[in-house]
């Protein structure tokens, strides 16, 4: 005779303590990172640094960001200098960090800050998102790290973190506003910046993707999916579609007096603004055989074994890679320039075209005294 025990009698009793403020600050007072654009105990947040950093850190690792915010501060230390600056010098200070839209958007905004502002950051969550290029989590972040207001600084961090204390089983993003508002009863009144950053901490150190450290956190009673041993089945996420592969052709072209041939793509769209060996369209049906027709010059072009490959966002790209060399006074054609090659890095060249010309030129060559020669 069988026997039908329903599920939920299988399930391990779930806890009922709830998280709080004071055990994770207290675990973040003992843990904090140590991190370049925060403000140490006792001292006052930098609105504009804190800023910067959180665009920066959008889709973009810790140790990735690290050495590019330092570079930016020197180069542009103040709201007013970034607001100021050309954007094809802000683009190109931006350059090896992806998702190059970010740059133009914050340039926009250094100099709505300046303009409507005095050169002074909103206080207020409510204020920040009426600023271009700063979404609700950047607002709430700059807020209560900055402002110390009482809000709530969602990233892919506190998501994981509040899927599994919560074991929130809807999958993202529909879960977004249920992770946003369950976060918010938790924020306290008195500490809501350390709390964001506690909270981001958590997640980047403790509550990771893969094998979380479940005995060091400071919410372990409380975490329902540690409970069940489910925490790496949260949080739930929709299977991403991956976009289909496009390819094309990319021309580099090297004159006799040692210049590059270059151009800007256009401001709006993928990689808007930045430098470029020119290419053909990008296309999945391209025919990389058919390549030398959309040579930008007349020239004996060569094709390069191998492809380069480079993942954006949407889709995969492989370009093949043509490369030929012109005289001296080879003039460039409309909408072109010749660079110097020992000056392409001064261009704002994305990943995906240093690759292209790394593939044909075998280096970007980098003064000594340039401290990008340590971009990672």
């Amino acid at each position: 005779m069988w026997i039908v025990i329903p599920r939920h009698m299988l399930t391990p009793a779930l806890p009922v303590t709830k998280p709080t403020a004071e055990d994770l600050l207290i675990w973040y007072d003992r843990h904090r990172r140590d991190l370049p654009w925060r403000a140490k105990p006792g001292e006052t947040a930098n609105p504009y640094r804190v800023w910067i950093s959180e665009i920066m850190l959008q889709q973009t690792t810790v140790t990735a960001v690290k050495p590019f915010y330092l570079r930016f501060l020197d180069r542009f230390p103040t709201v007013e200098a970034l607001a100021q600056a050309q954007e094809d010098s802000v683009m190109q200070a931006w350059a090896g960090l992806g998702y190059y839209s970010r740059a133009r958007n914050l340039h926009a905004c250094a100099k709505a800050v300046v303009d409507r502002h005095g050169g002074h950051f909103p206080p207020t969550e409510a204020e920040l998102l009426k600023l271009p290029g700063i979404g609700a989590y950047t607002a709430a972040a700059v807020a209560a790290i900055a402002f110390n207001e009482k809000a709530a600084a969602v990233d892919g961090n506190v998501e994981r973190v509040m899927s599994r204390v919560f074991m929130i089983e809807d999958p993202l993003p529909k879960a977004k506003p249920l992770i946003r508002s369950l976060t918010e009863d938790i924020v306290p009144a008195d500490r809501p910046g350390d709390f964001a950053q506690a909270v981001m901490d958590l997640g980047a150190t403790i509550c990771t993707p893969k094998r979380p450290a479940c005995a060091l956190c400071p919410w372990m009673i409380p975490c329902q999916a540690r409970a069940t041993g489910l925490q790496e089945a949260f949080p739930k996420k929709l299977k991403k579609e991956t976009g289909q592969l496009r390819k094309g052709a990319a021309f580099v072209v090297l004159r006799a007096d040692d210049s590059i041939l270059l151009r800007t793509r256009p401001p709006k769209g993928l990689l808007g603004g930045m430098a470029e060996p020119p290419t053909s369209a990008w296309e999945p049906d391209y025919q990389p055989s058919q390549a030398v027709l959309d040579a930008p010059i007349d020239a004996r072009w060569q094709r390069l074994p191998g492809v380069v490959r480079h993942v954006f966002t949407h889709f995969p790209l492989e370009l093949t890679v043509l490369f030929a060399k012109v005289p001296k006074g080879t003039p460039a054609p409309d909408d072109m320039r010749w660079t110097p090659r020992m000056q392409l890095h001064e261009e704002a060249l994305p990943g995906a075209m240093k690759k292209v010309l790394v593939h044909a030129l075998g280096e970007i060559p980098v003064p000594k005294t340039d401290k990008s020669a340590s971009e990672p």
